[in-house]
This record gives C-alpha cells, structure tokens and sequence, in this order.
C-alpha cells in the first residue's frame, strides 16, 4: 500500500517545496525541521495501522479506559541522511526501539556504483512493527539491502517505509521485493537521472542537512 501525501494538498505540500527549492538550501536547520515535522506527519498516519489494547487506568477521579499500543515498534534509519526524519517519527512514538544501518554509494571511475553497508545495530524485530526512514527512495537499492540485513533473522509484524521524496521506479522495486509493506511518502517523482538521483528530486538530503561530504 502505497501513501503520497502530496494526493491531496495539506501543509506537508508546503514543507516539500521547501525541501526541493535551491534558493532556500543554505538553510540547513530550516532543511533538517521540514524533514523532522514530515517524518512527524507520517508517524501519525501510519499510527493508524498499529495495533492497540484498552487497559483501566485510575484518574484523580475514578477509574476509565484507557488505549495503549500492543506492542512498541522498531524505528529504523538509514545514516546519515535520514536522521531528521527518524527524529520526527521518535518525537511521536516515543518509547520505541531504534535501529540504526550505515551506507553509502560507492562510486567507481565510471560513475556507476554499488550501495556499501558497514554498520548495524538493531534490537529483536520479530513481532513488532518496524517503521524504517529514508528521504529519498531512488533506486530503492540502499532501503531493499537495509531491510533484507534487519531481517535476516527476525520477521517484523508489519514494515512501513517512510520516505520524503520516492521515485516511481523505486516504489516499484520495494513493492516487488516487499510486497507487504506499507509505504509512506510526502512526493512521488517519475524520474532518475543518470546518476540514478530523483528528478526534480531536491539534491543530496544528507549534504543539505548536515554539509557536503567527501566522495568515496
């Protein structure tokens, strides 16, 4: 099941011209906040699908019923650029887990490259949802290798994918590898272009966020 806020307009619509207009990409905190309250939005309507339990809890007053999640979910992110976005999914489900992958394109002198993953850290995933960020879904190469390493050994009891900007072509990939997920996304972009970046797409998320890197 596929998401894309920008179906109808809301101010999430306005947060993604943000992101995508270069005039305004020098301001990095203001780039990391229309990230963190997007991942925020997401965090609420995926809340939706989670599973919840009524309980009795005792106000000053008297006793009434409560609603609590069954279970906590896992919130995971790719590093760096999803950071921001992991944050405002967290200021939301604030007694998760977190799960963390590091990776990055490798590229080669050809400009062709290959997704290098070397690092992962996760609690137990099995029976509990798992909630993964990334800003931008291209290819879906760096999200498709994340999950197959997070669950390896684990099945969660549901996947959402939340993403800022997503490729058709990438939505494509995770739905053929991921058929059961559920993805979350603030825009849908048909393009990539030869470097394999979403066009009109917004850049580099991760540079915008936290300054430009050197290339590997």
């Amino acid at each position: 099941m596929v998401t894309n806020f920008s179906d109808n307009h809301s101010i999430v619509s306005v947060w993604v011209r943000e992101l995508r207009d270069s005039t305004i990409h020098g301001d990095s905190m203001r780039f990391r906040k229309n990230l963190e309250r997007t991942g925020e939005v997401a965090a609420y309507e995926l809340s939706k699908h989670l599973n919840y339990k009524n309980i009795n809890i005792q106000t000053p007053l008297c006793e009434t019923a409560g609603t609590m999640l069954e279970t906590q979910p896992v919130i995971a992110t790719i590093m760096r650029a999803g950071l921001p976005l992991f944050q405002g999914l967290l200021n939301f489900f604030d007694q998760a887990d977190c799960a963390f992958i590091g990776s990055y394109r490798k590229h080669n002198q050809e400009g062709a490259f290959a997704i290098e993953q070397q690092y992962q850290a996760n609690p137990p995933l099995t029976g509990r949802p798992l909630i993964i960020a990334d800003p931008m879904l291209a290819t879906g190469s760096s999200m498709i290798k994340a999950l197959e390493s997070l669950m390896e050994n684990d099945r969660p009891s549901q996947l959402h994918i939340v993403s800022v900007i997503a490729s058709s072509s990438g939505i494509a990939n995770i739905v053929l590898a991921f058929p059961e997920a559920f993805i979350w996304t603030a825009a849908i972009d048909k393009d990539l272009n030869s470097n394999s970046y979403i066009v009109p797409g917004l850049g580099d998320a991760g540079d915008l966020a936290f300054g430009k890197k050197r290339q590997f």
